[in-house]
């Protein structure tokens, strides 16, 4: 009977064990699954205003959680994708290399943003820029392990540059095997680093990383955008229709509650991102009656390599006929295609 007894409690102890294991051992692996429907209003306000007109404009989110033994099989779900670690962070090595690019990527759309907006709307706007934000790092590089993803390169061997035109020049005028130092900020913090520079594929020098321009704006009307835990660059497009309806005043929205992704350039080209189907079932459930999507041109030698590949619109189109939503979907190829739309609302 005490065997009987330990046997059973030992069953016990072993299941609870599988299920605790089930919940919470994560895997390496990640569930895309749709996300929320934020109202621009709660983050953004201009001139110290928040937006009080009715209806809203919203940007749509994909949720992404570390998978676990049981979680994994919500991939199966409509909507719902698993990925690994390799296809989410891409050349990124760790967790917080991946929300470093994140990061940079909302403040980039932000400034984007309000660039256009007021660009748009006539507001006076300045760009300063504060060196070289590094992307990535090649494992062969000098200065893996000295710099890191998300640090702004400011000068090089103690000369600031005005663009990363000017700092790749100033690079490729030096040799390969070269000392070069590099300042950079950290959090906030100058360090500065010397390593080679090493043989790019092209045979010319190079530090060995990725790089773009990382730029801050400062405007006359003051403008607040909080993004909270959001990250990435496609919410953009909806950040400067925000702005931009703030600035001039006008009652674009009519009531209607709008939802809508794409990236943004400050020329007001709208670009393509991943996920909308899962974008679109967010805006959906939180009740959006319009959804603009990007109606992006397929480049000829992509779509050799995907035939299959269809546009962020048709995308769309099929995320919508697939829940059966009553929500209008509309194509955008650019920032003033949403404002024409919107002024012919009634």
């Amino acid at each position: 009977m005490k065997k009987q007894t330990v046997l059973k409690r030992i069953g016990w102890v072993s299941l609870i064990l599988l299920i605790i294991l089930g919940f919470f051992l994560p895997l390496p692996y990640y569930i895309e699954a749709p996300g929320s429907a934020v109202h621009l209003s709660e983050l953004i306000e201009v001139n110290n205003q928040k937006d009080k007109n009715a209806g809203s404009y919203m940007l749509t989110t994909v949720s992404i959680r570390q998978a676990t033994p049981l979680t994994y099989w919500m991939k199966y779900l409509p909507f719902h994708e698993g990925v690994t670690e390799e296809e989410l962070f891409g050349m990124t090595t760790t967790s917080e290399e991946y929300d470093n690019l994140q990061k940079y990527y909302m403040d980039s759309s932000i400034n984007a943003a309000i660039e256009l907006a007021y660009q748009t709307a006539g507001e006076t706007y300045t760009l300063t820029y504060n060196g070289i934000y590094v992307m990535s790092i090649l494992p062969g590089s000098g200065f893996a392990g000295k710099l890191e993803i998300g640090d702004t390169v400011s000068a090089l061997d103690g000369q600031t540059f005005k663009s990363s035109a000017e700092f790749m020049d100033y690079v490729k005028q030096q040799k390969i095997g070269q000392d070069l130092t590099v300042t950079y900020q950290r959090d906030g913090i100058a360090g500065v680093v010397t390593a080679p520079l090493m043989e790019m594929e092209q045979k010319v020098p190079g530090l060995g990383i990725s790089l773009v321009d990382h730029t801050t704006i400062e405007t006359a009307i003051p403008v607040i955008i909080k993004t909270d835990e959001i990250g990435g660059p496609s919410a953009g497009f909806m950040f400067a229709l925000q702005v931009y309806t703030q600035l001039v005043g006008e009652d674009l929205r009519q009531g209607q509650e709008i939802a809508g992704t794409g990236t943004i350039s400050p020329d007001g080209t709208i670009g393509r991102i991943g996920g909308i189907e899962k974008k679109v079932a967010a805006a959906d459930k939180e009740g959006a009656t319009i959804f603009f999507a990007p109606d992006d041109t397929i480049d000829p030698v992509i779509r050799k390599q995907y035939p299959a590949l269809q546009s962020n619109y048709q995308e769309a189109l099929k995320a919508a006929a697939e829940i059966g939503t009553e929500m209008t979907v509309v194509p955008v190829k650019s920032f003033q295609d949403a404002i024409d739309y919107l002024k012919e609302l009634k």
